[in-house]
């Protein structure tokens, strides 16, 4: 499957110098099938050791705010990074490392054909939607790209750090709800022809 081939050859990437220092290189996880895509800047410490994105406090969050919404993530969603390979001490990742990665974020966005694409914090939406997005004043708001709607809301770390931003990153994802029932044609199970959740 071209899927499994995209992932096989990210497993072995050597483009940057980044192969040099991780643990795992982090591909993503969810469904090859999703509507809708969450995608971040880059892997941190936790998803290093354990090839998973969004795996560490940050992580159990964004769950939260999923359940919240009655979205699994295995099921209903596909999360990624920009970069695959945690940069050293979660530095920034390099122009150069942005470039070798970028490849394997398109051909991931060509096989799933997402119609909705979440970004998850400022540098996301910087290289996704608009190299001037603001996140504190744009969050929750919805760009058409080519039949794919784009939206950002702040980092689960950002709002770890910042916990009275909760309640506008949940006021996203509601909108994100609605956004998914409007557009979307299998994610919820009444989308399906399911139950209701």
């Amino acid at each position: 499957m071209e899927f499994e081939a995209l992932q096989q050859a990210c497993l072995t990437c050597q483009k940057c110098d980044l192969c040099r220092t991780r643990t795992h290189v982090v591909f993503g996880s969810g469904s090859p099938r999703a509507e809708v895509m969450f995608i971040g800047e880059g892997p941190g410490r936790n998803e290093d050791e354990q090839g998973l994105p969004f795996v560490g406090r940050s992580g159990q969050l964004l769950d939260q705010y999923l359940a919240a919404i009655h979205l699994d993530r295995q099921r209903d969603i596909f999360i990624t990074n920009i970069v695959k390979c945690r940069p050293p001490e979660n530095r920034d990742p390099l122009p150069n490392e942005w470039d070798a990665c970028m490849p394997y974020l398109r051909e991931q966005f060509r096989l799933i054909r997402p119609k909705i694409v979440v970004c998850l914090g400022r540098i996301a939406a910087q290289r996704l939607i608009r190299p001037d997005f603001s996140v504190m004043k744009e969050h929750g708001q919805w760009t058409e790209k080519a039949g794919t709607f784009f939206t950002a809301t702040l980092h689960p770390a950002a709002l770890l750090r910042n916990p009275g931003n909760k309640p506008l990153a949940y006021g996203d994802y509601v909108a994100l709800r609605e956004k998914i029932r409007q557009v979307c044609t299998h994610t919820y199970p009444e989308q399906r022809g399911g139950a209701t959740e």
